[in-house]
Formats: structure tokens, C-alpha cells, sequence
């Protein structure tokens, strides 16, 4: 690579407070939905810049958007890049916009420099990634790979019955089947970590080897909706005590099943929901993850477990349900190698970690070989309005993947580093 082809990091700063424009919340954050009016906003901005820089550009039936930049041997299968554009209800900046806006950034340097690589490249906005519209997560990607087929993307609806579909077609972006990826060398998603693991080590790059593995339940407790006067406490079946105690429990089994395992409550939803009423129904899920299968498979079945004993105790009946499973992720060990080299030959420091966030990269690891660039999130905040990554530590990720991008887009045509 040219020793002087970087980043131009004021143009790609600029590129996204452009982004945080849209859907910008009071603190500083982002709420842009999958497939509402802010992610049109979003995407119809996207494509603009995408074709300024003369990029070939597409919608496939998903709603995910690319922008090929040609090679040299158009035939060759292409080198892929990119995250998402949708946020989380209260979200950050950067989740996923990074990937997508320095990938956007990489090509334009490409250009200015004249260069043109021997294989293509792909920069991908994959569709509903977070999932805080349309569950579950990662629909975009997920159907891309043949993981979810199209009837299950497209019946997904929202809390007010919107179907994932009528929404796609109504933002104007329900592409073409013949549009998805049909080949491809590899995949690169640069991320923000979302923890606190590099800023604590103070650590430039995390070469991410693999996701968590996860399981969601939903647990229904039922009880007796009842007077808060007149019933006597010991003669009540209140379902959000008995919640809360299935709560604690479910922390504290985390804590001590695996040092890795992580269990949360990040939903809950009580009826009658009355101020003087014994909740008679509480509703809530469960986010259970680990790297490896079998350990997230024995916590998944040890708390079921212990949710029936305590309703049981409780003298409540329960419901509990799975309602998404996703096995975990390695990632390619010759991507990560070269990720790895070229963070050395750069200078920066770097260690490799397991996400214990899902992403896009989880589903495309299915069809093509897949690695991810961490750069550090301050405090570790994510999903939040106070998401922040230092400038300086953006710039390191994005020449970073244009090192890697122009690396692997200049492999000869014919050879492959599996």
C-alpha cells in the first residue's frame, strides 16, 4: 500500500454528524428505526453518496443496499465491507454507522488516489440489524446468508402489527432477489467494541475471533390479579414478586455458572399495571449468552429449571418459551492473522477478543470468510445516547481496514488464503 493513503479523517467526522442529523436525539444521540421514515431519510442520503463516488449501486429483496466499486478482473468474486444504518430506540453514532460510513470513506480514498484494485469491492447497509423494531435481530444479513428464509423476514412485525414487508415497500426499498451478493472473497465489519475491555486495557484494536452464542426466552408468570387493600399478603399469588425473586436468581446464577456467561432481564411488562392492584400477570425475557454452545445450552436449560421451582414456590403458573436461538460464531483464522499483521505494521496495539455483541458479520461468516476490527468504546457504553469513540481511535479502525480492504482486494484473482 502507498505510504501516504489514509484515511482523511475530518471528511469522515463530517460524514457522520451528517448521519447523526438524522433521527438526532436531544443528548446527542440517534433514534432511526429499522424501515421508519429517518431510516428512508438515512438511506436516500446513503445512496447519494454512494453514487458521488460513482459506485455501482443496488437494492436487494431484503432492503440491503450495496455500492460495488470495480476491479481490475470484474469476474473476481469481491471483496465485502460494511454494518448498518439503523439504531436502537435511544441510540449511539456510531453502532454499526461506523462500519458503514468508514467503508464509505476507504473507497473514497481509493478513488482520490487513483487505484484500482484487482478484485471488486462491496460496501453493504444491511437491513434491521438491531432488531429493535422487527425481531429477531440481524434480518438483513441473516436472510442474505440463507439463514432466515424470505417469508420469515417479511412476516415480522412490529409492535403496532406492521409487517417487516408492507414497511420495506413503503420506504420505496424492496429490491430485487437477482440483486443479493452471489459471491464473495470475504467480509470485513468494522465496529465500535460496545464494552469496556479496550479502553480499560488501553488497547488500540480488538481483532474480534468470534460471537457469543445467545438464547432469548420469554417467560409468562401468572398469578391472581387482586385489591391491594383487601387481600391479605399472605393469601396473594402476585406475579411480580415472584418475578423479581426469578430476577435476582437469574443474575446470581449467571455470576457463578462461567466467568464468561451473562444472563439479562431487558423486558418486562406487568398487568394490570395499576397502582392498586397485585400484578396478576408479569411477562419477561431473558438474553443468555456464551462463545461456546454447550455451556450457553447448559445455563439456558439450568435457569429454565430454576424459574419452574420458583414459580412453583411461588404458587404462580409459568410459560416459558425460546424465542430465538443463535449459535456461536468463529470467525477466519487467516483473516484475523492478517488483521493482525497489518495492525502490527501500523503501529497500534491489539488484542484478539470474542464480541459478546451479535452483528452482521455473524451471518455473512455463513457464506464467506468473515473477521471484525474493534476500536474502543468509552466507559464501554453502547446502545445508549452516551456512546462515544474518540476521533483518534475512529481513525485507527478505518486505516486500518484500508490497509486490510486494499490487502485483500489486490490478492490475485486466482488464489484464496483459506
Amino acid at each position: 500500500m502507498k505510504r501516504d493513503l489514509q484515511i482523511h479523517m475530518d471528511r469522515l467526522m463530517r460524514t457522520i454528524d451528517k448521519s447523526a442529523d438524522i433521527g438526532k436525539l436531544p443528548c446527542g444521540g440517534i433514534r432511526r428505526l429499522a424501515l421508519t421514515n429517518e431510516d428512508k431519510n438515512m438511506r436516500d442520503l446513503y445512496i447519494r453518496w454512494l453514487k458521488n463516488i460513482d459506485l455501482e449501486v443496488r437494492v436487494d429483496d431484503f432492503g440491503n443496499i450495496y455500492g460495488r466499486r470495480e476491479g481490475k478482473n470484474p469476474n473476481a468474486a469481491p471483496v465485502l465491507i460494511g454494518s448498518h444504518l439503523d439504531t436502537q430506540p435511544e441510540g449511539g453514532r456510531y453502532d454499526g454507522i461506523l462500519g458503514v460510513l468508514a467503508g464509505l470513506e476507504v473507497l473514497t480514498v481509493l478513488n482520490e488516489s487513483g487505484i484500482q484494485t484487482d478484485r471488486p469491492i462491496e460496501l453493504i447497509n444491511f437491513t434491521n440489524e438491531e432488531g429493535a423494531r422487527f425481531e429477531p435481530p440481524i434480518l438483513g444479513a441473516g436472510g442474505l446468508s440463507g439463514h432466515f428464509d424470505h417469508q420469515f423476514v417479511y412476516s415480522r412485525t412490529d409492535r403496532e402489527g406492521k409487517t417487516f414487508l408492507d414497511e420495506l415497500k413503503r420506504i420505496g426499498y424492496h429490491g430485487s432477489k437477482r440483486n443479493r451478493i452471489q459471491n464473495a472473497y470475504c467480509y470485513l465489519e468494522l465496529h465500535i467494541e460496545q464494552g469496556p475491555v479496550l479502553e480499560h486495557k488501553n488497547v488500540d484494536i480488538g481483532i474480534v475471533t468470534g460471537i457469543q452464542g445467545m438464547n432469548w426466552l420469554e417467560v409468562k408468570i401468572t398469578g391472581q390479579s387482586d385489591h391491594a387493600g383487601p387481600t391479605p399478603m399472605n393469601m396473594r399469588k402476585d406475579a411480580l414478586y415472584a418475578a423479581s425473586k426469578m430476577i435476582q436468581m437469574i443474575k446470581q446464577t449467571a455470576v457463578n455458572f462461567h466467568h464468561e456467561a451473562t444472563a439479562t432481564v431487558g423486558r418486562l411488562s406487568i398487568k394490570p399495571n395499576s397502582i392498586n392492584c397485585v400484578p396478576g400477570e408479569v411477562t419477561f425475557s431473558v438474553d443468555i449468552r456464551h462463545s461456546h454452545d454447550t455451556i450457553k445450552e447448559q445455563l439456558t436449560q439450568l435457569l429454565i429449571e430454576k424459574i419452574s421451582v420458583c414459580a412453583a414456590a411461588e404458587k404462580v403458573s409459568v410459560q416459558i418459551d425460546k424465542i430465538w436461538e443463535s449459535s456461536a460464531t468463529r470467525f477466519s483464522e487467516s483473516l484475523i492473522n492478517i488483521i493482525a499483521e497489518n495492525a502490527d505494521k501500523l503501529g497500534y496495539s491489539n488484542q484478539k477478543m470474542i464480541s459478546g455483541a451479535g452483528h452482521d458479520a455473524k451471518y455473512m461468516n455463513r457464506i464467506t470468510p468473515t473477521a471484525m476490527i474493534f476500536v474502543p468504546s468509552a466507559d464501554g457504553k453502547s446502545h445508549c445516547q452516551e456512546e462515544f469513540t474518540t476521533p483518534q481511535e475512529i481513525e485507527k479502525g478505518a486505516n486500518l481496514l484500508l490497509k486490510t480492504v486494499y490487502q485483500l482486494a489486490n490478492h490475485h484473482t486466482n488464489a484464496s488464503f483459506l
